[in-house]
């Protein structure tokens, strides 16, 4: 007997669903009960922030199973029997869980918007090991993204769970709090006293002498055990600079110290219900677990009927019922297909709780394993047989455990299957390769048929086709052992290390007998051809041949190059490369193998196979602070404990109002064409479609952005693939995403510009021209004794916040007033557009944002759009109206990092001195201006970063293309510029011969310099911090090291490069150099702020508090900042440029010291009274608790026509070196160690503007790296458009060992800034680079 009823538990609560949605997956289930802690990131199983824990009851093992899932992909029906528990089961922020308390006050939340997949990732692997190592720690999150932190204060927070963790790093004893470390890492001695445990004198000013290290003076309680008799016990002899006591060490100690133990018996239990129930031992009163059979009554459901067998004799007897069934298991695969290519598979078949598929049996011969073993289940196996046979018989075992290290994410990995991975085909599996090559055969059983056993050779037939019948499926893969003198090896490469699809991955196998002499040999690859190949003529050529032989490895290379060819234009391109991967791969598996069989390998190259990845440290160093109550110590973000708890609430997570609608987006696709006409007809015969919206629906004015070059929705032509041409609304999500696909545009296609190139070529110019001349350039280059000249290029990158836009537009029903909460960082110009389109005056439009997961410049001004279409659709119907993208819409539509390019000449002396430059510069700013001009001039001002160049001419034009409008990012044009001049540099250091940080030395700007914009360098501080950080991170012993390791090793080479980086502080528009701020204090003593920045991760809202509970002289749970909104806080600024602390901090500055100053007398009269009295007092007598503040930044202002001005107000400066090795064979790279020193004058906050430097460290370790942009050619459209095809960092790139520093002790009474402060979201970006 059959049901169609679900029974699971969550959070602890049973829970039944009848007949459920089975287009529903578990997470639109859980927020659809009001469990919003768990967020849409992506959809496709990418980026974890929808991870949740499900547990089950496993019969075979007769034990409970805890796995972290991806929500956004478990449809709801496959939950039966399961316990799923959300980030909301764990805790609360007044009582939370140890994981939740030690992410939050570690800092290892910012934007929050991916904690709670964190949270839920770290949650179950404490839940089936309490004491886990550091290296299981770090792995847990493989699943998991983070745009913000750049993963090192998660990390840090994790590893407090970890068996040996901090047990050498915090005591607190008699209420002291020390920091030990071991000796041989650089703790304190273990001598009472140490100076390495006491706190940090204050800094001695910076002495602007470039010619020495700095050295710190000894403090007067050190040990003196120092090398060669005497000195600090821990300073370096070879650095000569001492360390001191470090204040970000104390106060990480401090709060690991208060943090409550972990103790897992407090943990939800697994309901005692369900293991009874798993085990068919309910009673007859009680639920019993069936099989299901359900069927769905909606005529626009995807999927009409599910089924989920619990035997394998049910499921053949369900295919052979329905033999055009799609079997799902992890639906890590289908999943995708639905959500992103909208699949539909009308049947589906279940086939994950069916206990015959998961088991395991071992003869003499080999394993044989059930085809439904999870890869997780099965990479713990393939571990535990290793352990039980030994190394040399399971050889294709553990290269299978090998390429599972990489595939995917843990997530996944805990619900996709061995026969998923098989059956599916793809060309790039990581697995079929290494079954193929280890000669593993296949079990197929049908209803009709029975079993049958294929050998893996004969069952790819093509590109995603097999050789499996109608009605079959697949039972078990059978695994032979390896013999005595047999080698097998696996490789794969992709753009990333973990969670990445391959490029090329390989199984390689190799038997010799007592004479070297080849008996065996099989050779697969995936990724190069449309399905996995065996390269049998390679395979062919070894036969026979002496294994170690030089003429045997050039036949086979030979062989295996003819044989797998790639056309230039192959599908997933790279054909070069793909082609030298399967050549890399062999040449490595050759020495490998003749290592393994001790045969001398005449080719010297040191193949040593990559072990686990050494576990990542890190540190940070700061200085206490002794002269401010609140400013400036390491607070951690005010909001952190709630978004560790899934509290937070975003614009997506607010409830939804009575009959509120949803809007669809119809999108061009075409790049650039006529519009003909537009036809709803179809989508409005839907039931519950209520709109179909095109520009002549728009009230008021259609044209927006600063140049009015764009219209909210296009009248005659669509610019880009991508476009939104129309709004379908509707009343739910999916009915308006259905409904818009069947909206038929007409079109007449036009000829497309897609890149800077053809731009050039075409000349397809905005009009504007930018332009920085100082001097006779084409004397300048007359004198030098080199002129060179190149061309240098940096392409484009996703913002990729986790939170992608969205918006909720309620009318208020009179007067035309709407209210718009937004995912925006510019509300007073969302506000104006919303008003402009609707045409009614701004002050009837209130706009609202609470907070934002991630912004980094991407929803500056592209996130007008999204507030516009939530308020056209509610205008016109009325009602509340939701707008929130999927991930593919979000990159189609919102724009990116403006490509660069180049072309330069430059004149240098022999010694290296730069003379001249003249540079045209040209960027993407794709179909209309958006802030491309500004982004230009920023770039402009920074093409010098840190160097004189007497004599300069630079000339910027933005190009005009076919793409979506490139706009702000983090950088701002800076970055792109810097790298173009770096680029630059590298090329004269190779002409000249000469180490190209040599020549970054000699022509870095002094202090009282001028720039090309005319602009002097006082409180300039990196030829100081260059000289400190060289002694500091020891370049020059280890640019020895590094040349030694190159000169040994032929194929793993090492880099070590050292970096300035000076950074503009100042919009452009000197209009928005000004900040605003409304203060209340209340009768009860509390108080509430309101300035004109907006929260997205950066901790501006901490910031201001400690600004105003500073100012108010009150304690920091005194403030509240609620949100940001017109109505409070009218005509802000956008929140970018890194000026949102100088701009509002000291409009709340000067509102709360206005406040200040008015109670003053009244805590004069009532001194030693609590506040809430006097606050009292001052409003019984009258007086005003309530102030504005404002500020605009002093002199600042620059006129790009005439070339004189003030153009930024400060800089922020900083200097890293970065050590990296790099596979020459593969192009695999690993980031071995960071040092980073920054100049960020005063902090605010410590704690905060350090985790600011990493986070924009790692986004620009990815942006040069492993993040590429990539477009169809042919048409325009969008190729990256997720996770799985586009590739932030993940927690396995950041650097192996980085540490961070903040510049102490300089002079910063000239910087006129907010308590001194530095802004510091954007100028770490670069040295990522």
């Amino acid at each position: 007997m059959s049901s169609s009823s679900i029974l699971f538990y969550l959070n602890g609560q049973r829970v039944t669903v009848d007949e459920p949605d089975l287009d529903m997956t578990l997470l639109q289930y859980l927020r659809s009960t009001g469990l919003t802690g768990t967020k849409l990131g992506c959809g496709e199983g990418g980026c974890g922030a929808c991870t949740v824990m499900v547990s089950r009851y496993d019969t075979d093992t007769s034990r409970i199973v805890h796995t972290s899932a991806n929500a956004c992909l478990c449809p709801l029906a496959t939950i039966d029997g399961k316990h799923v528990i959300t980030v909301e089961g764990l805790g609360t922020s007044a009582r939370p869980h140890p994981v939740q308390e030690r992410i939050a006050l570690l800092h290892g939340s910012q934007c929050g918007f991916c904690t709670p997949g964190f949270v839920m990732s770290l949650y179950t692997l404490l839940r089936n090991n309490p004491s886990p190592t550091e290296h299981e720690i770090e792995e847990c999150f493989d699943g998991n993204l983070c745009r913000c932190t750049g993963y090192r204060p998660i990390l840090d927070a994790a590893k407090t769970f970890a068996d040996m963790a901090w047990k050498q790093g915090t005591v607190l004893a008699d209420g002291t709090v020390h920091v030990q470390e071991p000796s041989a890492n650089g703790g304190g001695c273990g001598i009472d006293g140490c100076c390495r445990l006491q706190k940090s004198p204050a800094p001695a000013a910076i002495v602007h002498e470039p010619t020495e290290a700095p050295t710190s003076a000894v403090p007067a309680r050190c040990c003196k055990k120092g090398q060669n008799g005497g000195g600090c016990c821990k300073s370096r002899v070879d650095s000569g600079v001492a360390e001191s006591a470090n204040q970000a060490e104390v106060d990480k100690a401090a709060v690991i110290a208060k943090f409550q133990r972990y103790d897992p018996t407090q943990d939800l239990i697994f309901p005692p219900f369900l293991i009874r129930y798993a085990k068919h031992a309910t009673s007859d009163a009680e639920p019993q677990l069936r099989a299901l059979d359900i069927s769905s009554s909606d005529p626009q459901a995807w999927c009409k009927r599910y089924i989920r067998p619990l035997t394998l004799g049910g499921l053949l007897s369900a295919l052979e019922q329905h033999p055009d069934a799609k079997l799902v298991a992890g639906n890590s695969e289908v999943g995708v297909e639905i959500k992103l290519k909208r699949a539909k598979f009308p049947t589906q078949i279940y086939v994950n709780d069916i206990p015959e598929l998961r088991r395991i049996s071992e003869t003499a011969d080999g394993v044989t394993f059930g085809a439904n073993l999870t890869l997780a289940a099965f990479e713990r196996a393939l571990e535990a047989l290793g352990a039980k046979h030994g190394a040399q018989r399971t050889q294709s075992l553990a290269a299978l455990r090998e390429n599972l290290r990489h595939f995917a994410g843990n997530q996944i990995r805990n619900v996709a299957t061995i026969a998923g991975n098989i059956v599916t085909a793809l060309p790039i599996s990581s697995l079929n390769p290494v079954f193929l090559a280890a000669g593993a055969s296949l079990t197929l059983a049908s209803s009709a048929a029975g079993e049958r056993t294929v050998p893996m050779h004969e069952f790819f037939l093509g590109y995603r086709r097999t050789a499996m019948r109608r009605g079959e499926v697949l039972v078990a893969v059978s695994v032979p052992f390896n013999s005595e003198r047999e080698v097998v090896r696996a490789f794969k490469q992709a753009k990333r290390k973990g969670n990445a699809i391959a490029i090329v991955t390989c199984g390689l196998r190799v038997k010799v007998d007592e004479q070297r002499r080849v008996v065996d040999a099989a050779f697969a690859y995936g990724g190069m051809a449309p399905t996995t190949v065996l390269a049998r003529a390679a395979a062919q050529a070894a036969l026979g041949g002496e294994w170690g032989a030089p003429p045997v490895l050039d036949a086979v290379l030979g062989a295996c190059a003819q044989e797998l060819r790639l056309d230039f234009a192959v599908p997933g391109g790279m054909a070069e490369y793909r082609t030298a991967l399967t050549a890399s791969f062999l040449l490595k598996f050759w020495a490998a193998s003749c290592a393994a069989l001790d045969i001398a390998c005449a080719e010297s190259v040191d193949l040593e196979e990559e072990d686990q990845r050494v576990v990542s440290k890190a540190r940070q160093e700061y200085a206490s602070v002794e002269d401010r109550a609140i400013v400036g110590k390491g607070v951690a973000h005010l909001a952190a404990l709630k978004q560790t708890t899934g509290e937070a609430r975003y614009v997506d997570d607010m409830p939804a109002l009575a009959g509120e609608l949803r809007i669809g987006l119809v999108l061009s696709t075409h790049a650039h064409a006529r519009i003909l006409g537009i036809d709803g007809e179809l989508a409005l015969a839907l039931p519950g479609v209520v709109r179909v919206l095109t520009a002549k629906d728009v009230p008021g004015e259609n044209h927006w952005n600063i140049f009015k070059d764009e219209e909210i929705l296009p009248t005659g032509e669509v610019h880009y693939y991508g476009q939104p041409v129309a709004l379908v609304i509707a009343t739910s999500l999916k009915l308006a995403q259905d409904a818009a696909r069947l909206v038929v545009v007409h079109y007449e296609a036009l000829p497309a510009v897609l890149s800077i190139r053809d731009a050039i070529a075409q000349q397809a110019f905005f009009a504007e021209t930018r332009r920085l001349v100082n001097g006779d350039v084409d004397a300048a280059l007359a004198a030098a004794d080199f002129v060179l000249e190149g061309s240098s290029y940096c392409g484009a990158q996703e913002h990729f916040y986790l939170e992608t836009m969205g918006a909720v537009a309620v009318p208020k029903g009179e007067d035309g007033e709407m209210e718009v909460f937004a995912t925006m960082q510019n509300p007073t110009v969302t506000q104006m557009v919303v008003a402009e389109v609707l045409g009614v005056p701004a002050s009837r439009v209130v706009c609202r944002v609470k907070r934002m997961g991630g912004g980094f410049g991407g929803k500056e001004s592209r996130s007008m759009l999204i507030a516009a279409f939530a308020a056209l659709g509610a205008h016109h119907t009325g009602k509340s109206v939701r707008i929130a993208l999927d991930r593919d819409e979000d990159m189609q539509t919102s724009g990116q990092r403006h490509p660069f390019y180049s072309k330069w000449t430059v004149g240098v002396t022999r010694q290296g001195k730069i003379l001249a430059l003249r540079a045209r510069v040209f960027s993407n700013g794709g179909f209309s201006h958006d802030l491309s001009i500004n982004v230009m001039e920023h770039a402009l001002a920074h093409l010098d970063n840190c160097y004189r160049i007497p004599v300069t001419d630079f000339v910027g034009r933005v190009c005009r293309t076919n793409t979506q409008s490139s706009t702000a990012f983090r950088g701002f044009g800076a970055c792109q510029a810097m790298f173009l001049s770096e680029s630059m540099l590298c090329e004269v250091a190779d002409r000249l011969q000469m180490p190209v940080e040599a020549i970054r030395e000699l022509n870095l700007y002094q202090r009282g310099d001028v720039t090309p914009f005319s602009q002097k360098l006082d409180g300039w501080n990196v030829p100081h911090m260059w000289d400190q950080l060289k002694a500091k991170a020891q370049y020059d012993e280890r640019r020895r090291e590094v040349d030694e390791f190159n000169r040994r090793s032929t194929s793993r080479k090492r880099g070590l490069a050292m970096l300035p980086t000076k950074f503009g502080l100042s919009f452009g528009p000197k209009f928005l150099n000004q900040g605003m701020a409304l203060v209340h204090v209340y009768m009860d003593g509390s108080v509430l702020v309101a300035h004109g920045g907006t929260e997205m991760g950066q901790g501006l809202h901490t910031k201001m508090a400690m600004v105003a509970a500073e100012t108010l002289d009150l304690p920091l749970e005194s403030i509240f900042i609620s949100e940001t909104a017109t109505n409070t806080v009218a005509n802000t600024s956008p929140t970018g440029a890194s000026v949102s602390s100088d701009l509002n901090g000291y409009a709340v500055y000067n509102a709360c010291k206005e406040l200040a100053d008015r109670l003053q007398p009244y805590r004069k009269r009532m001194a030693g009274e609590p506040f809430a009295k006097i606050a009292k007092a001052a409003y019984l007598d009258r007086c005003n608790l309530t102030a504005t503040g404002h500020y605009c930044t002093p002199d600042v202002g620059f006129d790009w026509e005439k070339q004189e001005g003030l153009l930024y107000f400060y800089f922020t400066q900083g200097v890293a070196v970065a050590e990296v090795e790099l596979d020459t064979l593969t192009g695999s790279h690993s980031t071995l160690r960071v040092d980073i020193i920054m100049d960020i004058g005063r902090s605010l906050n410590k704690a905060i503007d350090i985790g600011q430097i990493e986070g924009a460290f790692a986004q620009g370790q990815g942006w040069t790296t492993t993040e590429e942009y990539l477009y169809f050619p042919s048409t325009g459209r969008l190729f990256t458009t997720g996770p799985g095809s586009y590739k932030i960092p993940s927690a396995n790139d950041i650097p192996r060992d980085f540490r961070v520093e903040l510049l102490e002790g300089a002079d910063t009474s000239a910087l006129k800034t907010i308590f001194s402060s530095k802004g510091v979201g954007e100028p770490p970006l670069f040295l990522g680079a």
